[in-house]
């Protein structure tokens, strides 16, 4: 079985460590033992600990997943040069990462939370020859998607790799609309997770704009709301957010 090493154990680490564990070994190399041990029981499964300073990455398949501003101190730290670098650091440019680490090969991916559960949409871009293999390696997390250019992968930070937090927003949102009008707040939290669930599925097969026509009669109920949608600018809103989460991962990149 394929050894695979993670640099930093935060959140991220963890959902794609979640995702990969039963098809990989699994190496962590973090500052903190305790905090080392308990990324392994939120794991589940044995992995390898091991402290920054006696790391080795020498010929190793790794996936680096420490904050953007402290590349240059962990390059400082680990010692070897590894075969590929995963890198999910938000606006952390492919040079940048070759000039500090040094590795064989680059692979700048973006995946999300929801590579705890095998559903996250990760988008790749880097040394097209490990193209396939990243595709192999990430798609253990869910689905992946293969872009021409960094910029295009830092516009799809904002989508996909923030996504989330933005549906997280309209979900709580939605459901304190339904308390706010008298439900109770479990049935209004098991309606909002049963909408989501649903759409998941549907917007995989037919067009946003299509769903839409097809929900909003003359008159309605759903039309009297998406009014009010479009009066609170939420359309504008969303894509704003997408503008200024490209931009701040141009800024990281600097």
């Amino acid at each position: 079985m394929k050894t695979i090493t993670f640099i930093g154990n935060g959140n991220m680490a963890l959902s794609i460590a979640k995702g990969l564990k039963e098809n990989y070994k699994l190496e962590v190399v973090g500052r903190d033992l305790e905090k080392l041990n308990k990324f392994e029981s939120e794991v589940g499964v044995k992995i390898e600990k091991i402290l920054m300073n006696d790391s080795d990455i020498e010929g190793k398949t790794v996936i680096l997943c420490v904050k953007p501003a402290n590349v240059e101190e962990v390059a400082a730290r680990v010692k070897g040069r590894a075969k590929i670098i995963y890198s999910v650091l938000a606006g952390v440019t492919v040079q940048k990462i070759k000039q500090n680490l040094n590795p064989h090969a680059v692979v700048r991916s973006m995946p999300n939370l929801a590579a705890s559960v095998g559903r996250s949409m990760t988008t790749l871009t880097g040394d097209e020859a490990y193209k396939d293999e990243a595709k192999e390696l990430l798609g253990a997390i869910g689905e992946t998607l293969w872009l021409g250019s960094e910029k295009e992968l830092d516009i799809a930070t904002g989508l996909a790799g923030s996504g989330p937090a933005y549906l997280t927003l309209i979900a709580e949102a939605l459901a304190d609309g339904a308390v706010k009008q008298g439900m109770k707040r479990a049935d209004a939290m098991a309606t909002m997770r049963g909408l989501f669930a649903g759409f998941g599925e549907l917007i995989q097969e037919v067009h946003p704009a299509l769903l839409k026509d097809a929900v909003m009669s003359p008159g309605g109920t759903t039309a009297a709301g998406y009014g009010a949608l479009e009066d609170g600018n939420v359309r504008a809103s969303c894509m704003n957010a997408i503008e200024q989460a490209y931009k701040k991962a141009v800024e990281l990149s600097k």
